[in-house]
């Protein structure tokens, strides 16, 4: 959420701040403002998409700046509650993403110091503090501010009295540093930087940054001096395009064959975690925020199917505040981007217990793979859609990983069994291309149920939670009403909703639940409801219970979620498209979220 973009170099900085801000976009925003330094300090901002910012802002001279796209935290979207936030002499701009916790405190204090306010949010304590430190060196301003704030933040900061250099710092909120040629650059995600260099510098918490066009120094707060080689991006710029699709998110569904042999590419026989799962724990739990955390209940039944490893999932937002249990358990926090900051905290919660910790993240250097014990890096590559789809489905892959490596450390899985089920794993590509092929098929079931007001979603055991995500991913981007429940809880209440107005999506593949799901079908048409059947290629018996079928490739139960989650993304896609919504950018949303 939010976006920060910083340039210091030889060209002119408007330009390039712009089309970097667009390509964060992504990231959900409800305003955007920008702050050049030529002739003297220009600041624009408004209310709404960069195109309204843009369509006021006149030519601005200058090589050096900052832009920002904000998502609501204190005080709501408006032209001056949006960053940039600007000091009292108008020669200090300060764009943040973060949350500043003591900012009420740090408000009243510079009220009383004369500091005049002009906005409802808690960045702009920021900058006035800055400014009661200012001496004519940005650099030590930022930094003995920084030193009174609480709280986390990206900021980036420049002054009029000092063109040419960017001040940028980080603590708990995502911060890149891009370097080029007689210009450096400073970005929320990498996506901004790619079309300018692929060398990069991730910042790491409690850090500073000054760019200039020679080149970026990074410090600790304390101004000690921190040495980092710069990492290659292996992402470009076409990754980071629609390259022909419609929408971002059809082109990452599309994406998922490949995301999925790259996740398996070099693992299926040997992952590398080096005896990490041979002792020191007896149970696993994995921890997760949205998305994320359907993976992680589908990964509880994964691993006690293939390891046999007692496990269980919880919302990172619950388990950082829950008293800690006596057992120690292996810990698995699942995040695409690595930088949520529930997850993080759970982490840092996890290892303050004495438990170990495995990362499943998509992001390599962000903050939760620093902050774990080991990494499973998914290799999804770059996701723009705000619905994650392949970082989903690859998260789903590294558990499937993880549970034949935990299995046969421990014994608990056997070398032949072991064998069938990674033959089976190598064939997940084929099969997610098969509803791939199938795609106009399940087009036409969404546009046909996509007028409905609700929908609900039912499964059981592994396609419980697998239901759940293709519920969310039906109201993050239809706007539609979707709810989803593991289907024998139908008669505890949820049946009390059902009209022939309200389609139920029902996964009823063919595994050990598939009776008693054939059974729960039959209390939905009983009251009337519509039924889609998500069912196995072969199945001569569901089609004579549900209203339309969706069918998926058989597979061994416990890799079929693979298969029906892209079919249900598609489904989503659809019934949006349909709709008119806009998909990549849904209202309310986004990518990453920051904040706690």
């Amino acid at each position: 959420m939010c976006g920060i973009v910083g340039y210091a170099g030889r060209r002119r900085a408007m330009g390039i701040l712009l089309d970097s801000l667009k390509r964060l976009e992504y990231r959900g925003y409800d305003s955007a403002g920008i702050a050049v330094v030529g002739n003297g300090l220009q600041v624009y901002k408004d209310k709404g998409f960069i195109a309204n910012l843009e369509a006021q802002l006149p030519s601005l001279e200058g090589t050096t700046g900052l832009a920002h796209t904000r998502w609501a935290t204190h005080g709501p979207p408006s032209k001056v509650n949006a960053h940039p936030h600007v000091d009292c002499a108008g020669r200090i701009a300060l764009a943040h993403n973060g949350i500043i916790e003591n900012f009420a405190e740090l408000r009243d204090r510079l009220k009383e110091k004369g500091h005049a306010f002009r906005s409802e949010t808690d960045t702009e304590s920021l900058v006035h503090l800055v400014e009661s430190h200012y001496e004519g060196d940005l650099e030590a301003a930022v930094r003995s501010a920084l030193r009174e704030v609480r709280g986390s933040y990206a900021i980036a900061a420049v002054s009029s009295e000092e063109p040419g250099i960017v001040v940028g710092a980080r603590n708990e909120s995502p911060l890149v540093v891009g370097v080029g040629p007689d210009e450096t650059f400073l970005a929320s995600d990498v996506p901004a930087l790619l079309k300018h260099t692929d060398k990069v510098l991730y910042m790491m918490d409690r850090e500073m940054v000054v760019l200039t066009p020679d080149g970026a120094v990074i410090k600790d707060l304390e101004g000690r001096p921190v040495d980092r080689e710069p990492q290659r991006i292996t992402w470009t710029l076409e990754d980071a395009e629609k390259g022909g699709f419609e929408h971002f998110m059809l082109k990452e569904i599309f994406e998922q064959p490949a995301a999925i042999h790259e996740t398996l590419l070099g693992r299926v026989a040997n992952l590398d975690v080096n005896g990490f799962f041979l002792d020191g724990f007896t149970s696993v739990k994995l921890v997760a925020c949205g998305t994320s955390y359907h993976a992680a209940l589908a990964g509880k039944y994964i691993l006690e199917e293939i390891a046999g490893v007692p496990a269980s999932a919880e919302l990172a937002s619950e388990y950082r505040y829950s008293h800690g249990p006596q057992e120690r358990p292996l810990v698995i926090l699942l995040s695409q981007s690595g930088e949520t900051a529930d997850t993080l905290g759970a982490a840092r919660e996890a290892k303050r217990r004495g438990c170990k910790t495995l990362a499943i993240c998509n992001v390599i250097g962000s903050s939760l793979t620093r902050e774990a014990d080991k990494t499973i890096y998914t290799r999804a590559g770059l996701e723009i859609g705000v619905a994650a789809t392949k970082t989903f489905v690859t998260q789903l892959v590294g558990l499937y990983l993880i549970a034949l490596r935990l299995g046969l450390d421990r014994g608990t899985l056997g070398d032949e069994e072991a064998d069938r089920l990674k033959d089976e794993l190598r064939s997940l590509p084929r099969a997610v291309q098969g509803i791939l092929n199938r795609a106009d098929d399940i087009r036409a079931l969404a546009e046909k149920y996509g007028d409905a007001r609700d929908i609900f979603y039912i499964g059981r055991h592994v396609n419980y939670p697998i239901a759940m995500e293709g519920a969310l991913k039906l109201k993050e981007i239809s706007y539609i009403h979707a709810e989803a429940y593991a289907a024998g809880e139908l008669k505890h209440g949820p049946l009390a909703l059902l009209t022939p107005q309200t389609p139920v999506l029902a996964v009823a593949v063919r595994d050990h639940t598939y009776e008693k799901m054939r059974s729960n079908i039959g209390e939905v048409n009983a009251r009337g409801s519509p039924v889609v059947g998500v069912g196995t290629e072969g199945d001569r018996e569901l089609p004579k219970f549900v209203d339309d079928v969706i069918w998926v490739p058989e597979l061994s139960p416990v890799f079929v979620p693979v298969p029906v989650t892209v079919a249900m993304q598609l489904f989503a896609y659809h019934a949006a498209r349909k709709r008119g919504c806009p998909i990549d950018k849904p209202r309310n949303l986004a990518k990453s979220v920051t904040v706690e």
